[in-house]
């Protein structure tokens, strides 16, 4: 799974960047000699306030773009497709019922089975010493340890023509997932014990399993669930498939949110809004031993 995005994390390309750069140091040279030379301030002033509303404007699109809001926003703004007119190659979007295809997937650590798409992610607080912390507060100090991410063939039916589509979603394809995932095991309190089930699934992934603050969050979509797939239609004979698009999507720039354009490479899956997520409920707390 891809979302395009330049220059380290930053939503612009490189040149740009460099060119900010430059321009604010011209800037603030010709706003520092004006200041000494003339004795106003006030083109110092005016430089300041550009130069915090250009950064606010980077922070706030590096902030959605960890919440991927280009993206759903687009996939929100994306009119349903009919499949009876849409014509082979053209991008659509289908919302449906999902069902197995040959192959279907079981969750990691919930063993939630006949799934479509299952994805678990691990992390570890990077907190040195003994002293007990509130890790539901303390969001900062959180790092990916572990992450898996799986996605098989299956089929859609189409809620507008009542088409059943076979979405290739499996090994190959590139999946961009607006799915969240629960937060399903934190351990806590000084001895940080682990569950037997806990300290088993990190050894058959050659984790470590020693006592410590962690947290494993986990998502799924199961067979029944209402989903929403963009991507290019395939039309073969009578089959109809929806693939990868060959090519990267933009969403383009959304002005209504300040947001900068995105390059999506990938098929896009998520969970439509008349269907809640199947995951586990709430998260499963190891009380301090």
């Amino acid at each position: 799974m891809s979302l395009s995005w330049s220059w380290k994390g930053i939503p612009i390309p490189s040149v740009g960047v460099y060119i900010l750069i430059s321009l604010f140091i011209i800037g603030l040279s010709v706003s520092i000699f004006i200041l000494i030379v003339v004795h106003n301030a006030a083109f110092l002033l005016f430089f300041l306030l550009l130069s915090t509303f250009v950064i606010c404007f980077i922070a706030w699109n590096m902030l959605n773009r960890n919440h991927k809001a280009a993206l759903s926003l687009f996939v929100r703004s994306f009119p349903d497709s009919d499949l009876r007119l849409a014509p082979h190659g053209q991008l659509v979007k289908i919302t449906g019922l999902a069902s197995c295809g040959s192959v279907s997937l079981e969750s990691s650590y919930e063993k939630a089975t006949r799934c479509i798409y299952t994805s678990t992610l691990l992390y570890e607080y990077g907190r040195l010493g003994l002293k007990a912390v509130n890790v539901n507060k303390s969001c900062c100090q959180w790092s990916l340890a572990y992450c898996e991410r799986f996605s098989t063939d299956f089929y859609i039916t189409d809620r507008k023509s009542g088409i059943r589509v076979l979405v290739k979603a499996g090994s190959g394809c590139k999946v961009l997932p607006l799915i969240c995932e629960s937060n399903i095991v934190t351990t806590s309190g000084c001895s940080r014990i682990l569950s037997t089930h806990l300290r088993k699934w990190l050894r058959d992934r050659n984790l470590p399993a020693e006592a410590r603050l962690i947290r494993l969050e986990e998502g799924y979509v199961q067979e029944g669930s209402s989903v929403t797939v963009v991507g290019m239609l395939c039309k073969d004979n009578d089959l109809l498939m929806i693939v990868q698009p060959p090519q990267p999507i933009s969403t383009g720039c959304l002005f209504q949110r300040l947001l900068f354009p995105v390059d999506v490479d990938g098929l896009v899956l998520g969970i439509s809004d008349s269907s809640s997520p199947v995951t586990n409920p709430g998260p499963v707390q190891h009380p301090e031993q």
